[in-house]
């Protein structure tokens, strides 16, 4: 006699995988990702709860909101809650509270405009990051050190500097980091296929890399105005130098906009660049390392005033790894590629408000993505297409002497709180999480000096001094990166 739970569980398994083999992944692939969700969601027991703070949280565009959906299984499952939060802009507590209430987390609350405050709290076990960059690697370091794990959204940092820091003070402490490039784990786990196709050899030795990643906005000058009433405008500033509040027609020098400037992030370099440089970096094996060489092949001026963002429009900088390898992060401008079919051996379907309305013939050059090109074949993989130059590259099964990670997480909050509960390392740690955001601050680095510049992926030092003294920067007083 079959049981009910039997055929649940086989029922599961075969919606699961047919909703991914829908999507274009080979059955053989999705079989294997159904089953990965399937133990996922059987392993989940409630335990003691997981309290989570989230620190930079409650504004329309909140990363930190967004996480707040991601960790439903987790929450559903009883291993987490969110209990409090925190921002500088008393705007955003107001509507965190409202919101994250209404999503059930009854408890919840968001007192606090001062990050220190929520560390000091002994009843919350993690913290989830999601400020500005250029406050991540502070606070990162301060929660590490008051003994929570932290969940650290991307780009890891804003420094090389910054970077080695984190990667110590997680060594040091013990702690649990995960960064938030959830490429590695999500998205229907078409990054991870297209990693472990490629080394399994499918394409080839791989000669060139294109990390499609998107111009950087523009805005000529933006006026000073008044700071917004409950934005505490000195402390979002925080270590970096002290400047007028800026605003005009959506522009400004603040949330979400901060991105475009220079002194606070590093525009799409670190941008979608830390997403789709740490898929390089992972193709080719070298989490933990880098190129030996960066050097800017186009790049448009960036606008030259202090009032306006300042990072360059339109740019393509070349790394270079000691095989030889290339990795293009460019804005787009890159290689336009007939012919890419799905594991079916189909071209994929182009769509217009979610109709389907033709084939795509090519991928063009400035279509975002990472384009993996080698000498037997091609890949291009994005949030939402996987192709390859033959359909057996993705359809044949894979099995590699060595897998890229234990086990096959599909939800990178989950992959979190597993790891808390087991004290192993997630998916993209801190020392992952370090190495990428590297490759992408040196890529800034030449840009800014318009210099080829030769890199040393230990020591973490140019051939250059005036590239060296950008590897990190003065931090504002009263701040001081606490290592």
């Amino acid at each position: 006699m079959i049981e009910r739970g039997t055929l649940s569980r086989r029922g599961f398994l075969q919606r699961s995988a047919s909703a991914l083999m829908a999507a274009g992944l080979p059955g053989w692939y999705a079989r294997e990702l159904a089953y990965a969700q399937e133990q996922q969601q059987s392993a989940r027991r409630p335990q003691d709860v997981l309290r989570f703070g989230i620190i930079g949280v409650g504004s329309p565009a909140s990363r930190g909101l967004q996480l707040i959906n991601a960790s439903t299984p987790s929450v559903k499952a009883g291993q987490m809650t969110y209990v409090v939060g925190c921002d500088v802009d008393a705007r955003h507590r107001r509507r965190a509270v409202e919101v994250v209430r209404q999503q059930g987390f009854k408890e919840f609350d968001a007192p606090y405009g001062d990050y220190r405050e929520l560390l000091a709290r002994k009843d919350i076990d993690c913290v989830v990051i999601a400020t500005p960059d250029h406050w991540h690697a502070q606070i990162a370091i301060e929660a590490m050190k008051a003994g929570k794990d932290v969940y650290c959204e991307k780009p890891l940092t804003l420094t090389v500097e910054e970077a080695l820091a984190i990667e110590k003070v997680a060594k040091d402490t013990g702690r649990v980091l995960q960064t938030g490039s959830q490429q590695r784990t999500e998205y229907g786990g078409m990054f991870r296929l297209a990693v472990e196709a490629v080394r399994a050899g499918r394409i080839g030795r791989v000669k060139l890399i294109e990390c499609r990643i998107g111009d950087n906005p523009t805005s000529g000058p933006i006026p000073e105005a008044p700071v917004p009433e409950g934005l505490d405008w000195d402390f979002w500033l925080g270590p970096t130098p002290k400047v007028p509040y800026r605003y005009k027609d959506g522009k400004t020098n603040c949330h979400y906009e901060f991105r475009w400037w220079y002194e606070y992030s590093g525009g799409k370099m670190t941008d979608w660049g830390a997403h789709h440089i740490d898929i390089a970096q992972w193709v080719l094996n070298r989490d933990g390392s880098g190129p030996v060489l960066v050097e800017v092949l186009r790049a448009d001026p960036p606008y030259p005033g202090n009032d306006g963002y300042n990072c360059h429009p339109r740019f393509q900088v070349q790394y270079t790894y000691e095989d030889g390898t290339r990795v293009i992060a460019m804005s787009g401008g890159g290689t336009t590629v007939p012919g890419l079919v799905n594991a079916r051996g189909e071209l994929p379907t182009r769509y217009q408000k979610g109709k389907p309305v033709g084939k795509i013939e090519a991928i063009s050059g400035d279509e975002n993505g990472v384009l993996i090109v080698g000498e037997e074949g091609t890949i291009f993989v994005s949030r939402g297409l996987l192709l390859a130059s033959d359909a057996k590259i993705l359809s044949e099964p894979i099995k590699l002497q060595q897998e890229l990670y234990p086990g096959r997480p599909t939800n990178h909050m989950q992959n979190f709180v597993d790891c808390v509960r087991s004290r192993q390392q997630p998916i993209c740690n801190a020392t992952v999480g370090a190495s990428s955001v590297i490759v992408c601050h040196i890529g800034v680095i030449a840009l800014r000096t318009g210099k080829k510049l030769r890199w040393d992926p230990k020591a973490h030092r140019f051939d250059d001094a005036q590239a060296n003294e950008m590897l990190s920067r003065p931090r504002r007083a009263p701040w001081k990166l606490p290592v």
